[in-house]
């Protein structure tokens, strides 16, 4: 009788702590973190309960809430872009919608795409951005628009990029563009602008291209108080989310900033497209350049994909597929190796494993830890520029072409 009880004690914990919902780029807590799933070792053909195709290129990652996983996607001309939403239990496509026709869209970089910013989801709503083409709000249930914004000017250069979160009733996204730059506040329920504020950023130059960045915010608490920090070319400025006013700002150079931070005991972690990172206290005011740098480093850095964090230890697959493992506290490399041809991709930590996701099809998981503990090397699909989702116990693939669900 223990026994029986203990086995369904078990199971009720895992249901419990299991991800219910995917609600943004990089999950729950924007860490990319799937607490309690239980996922394959490794991930190829044998483990895919269903393969749905995705028309058009997008590198959007997949959100979910419940049974519906949304996503968008764009011919590669930019002239139509639209938003699809798959049933989590079969596959099948439930809402495939146009938002957005150009009759001239703007010059986007063969490295990016249309429908690159990740959609955010909440009960009844999902948010979808596709940079200045359009902001909107769109029931689940009949992918009606709730409302729409297109009025926000700004010259992506290489396409849009930068995804939206959701905080407390508010959406935040950066125009970061090659002819302005600026933060915005839209109020979920409505799209109205709660706050719009410049970027007070002194770049060193007046190439636009040197200004542009595609990066998703984070929300810290930070001795008790909160901070919208956003990175952006050259520096990254803390906001106070609810007023916009700036908090501190620190100066790291580089530019194309598509990371999202990641914080983790005081320390906020910033990455850029130029290959270099820097570890920061987020106590200060003002421009901390000087004084609350903790260390910084351009080895083995990843341009594109996000960073990890897992037991005290801060892993990263970079643009040339490798893998490493740093000490946080002082940017110490403990080890790298190489395990595929290229990542865009960011990691997610799952079921005890890291899991990356190569740009040629390449899955490969291992243990963290101190030592490269490989578990599995694979392949699925053409490769992966989208961030994956897991909820329960699924894991949700999109590839260059299609969508895909993995399960034990």
């Amino acid at each position: 009788m223990r026994v029986c009880s203990l086995f369904l004690i078990l199971c009720l914990s895992n249901s419990v702590f299991a991800e219910e919902n995917w609600p943004e780029f990089r999950g729950p807590e924007g860490d990319g973190h799937a607490v309690g799933a239980d996922l394959p070792d490794k991930i190829d053909d044998s483990v895919v309960m269903w393969k749905t195709a995705i028309h058009g290129k997008g590198w959007s990652s997949p959100v979910v809430w419940g049974n519906q996983i949304w996503l968008t996607t764009a011919t590669e001309d930019g002239s139509k872009m639209s938003v699809l939403c798959v049933d989590r239990k079969t596959g099948n496509v439930i809402h495939d919608q146009v938002l957005v026709e150009n009759k001239d869209p703007a010059f986007c970089h063969p490295m990016n795409s249309y429908a690159t910013p990740t959609p955010v989801i909440e009960e009844g709503k999902v948010y979808v951005h596709f940079g200045t083409y359009l902001t909107a709000c769109l029931d689940t249930t009949t992918c009606k628009e709730i409302w729409s914004r297109r009025d926000l000017a700004c010259d992506h250069h290489r396409g849009p990029a930068s995804s939206l979160i959701l905080h407390d009733g508010k959406l935040f996204v950066a125009y970061d563009g090659f002819d302005v730059q600026y933060v915005v506040a839209f109020d979920a329920e409505n799209g109205s602008t709660l706050w719009k504020k410049d970027r007070s950023i002194d770049y060193g130059t007046d190439n636009g291209d040197r200004m542009k960045a595609y990066c998703t915010a984070q929300v810290i608490v930070v001795g008790g108080k909160e901070q919208l920090v956003y990175p952006s070319a050259a520096a990254t400025i803390a906001y106070n989310p609810e007023t916009g006013d700036e908090l501190w700002k620190v100066y790291h150079e580089g530019m194309n900033a598509s990371a999202r931070p990641l914080f983790q005991n005081g320390l906020l972690f910033i990455t850029n497209g130029s290959g270099s990172m820097v570890a920061v206290r987020a106590d200060g005011k003002g421009d901390v350049t000087k004084t609350h740098i903790e260390w910084s480093d351009r080895k083995g850095v990843a341009k594109k994909s996000s960073q990890l964090m897992v037991d005290g230890l801060l892993y990263m697959n970079s643009d040339d597929g490798i893998v490493s493992c740093r000490e946080p506290e002082t940017g110490e490399m403990i080890w790298q190796k190489r395990v595929a041809r290229e990542f865009a991709a960011s990691p997610i930590f799952a079921d005890g494993k890291i899991y990356l996701f190569g740009t040629s099809g390449e899955v490969v998981t291992f243990l963290p830890s101190r030592d490269f503990k490989l578990l599995h090397q694979s392949e699925l699909g053409d490769g992966y520029m989208a961030s994956p989702a897991v909820v329960g116990n699924d894991l949700i693939l999109r590839s260059k072409s299609d969508l895909y669900l993995i399960r034990k």
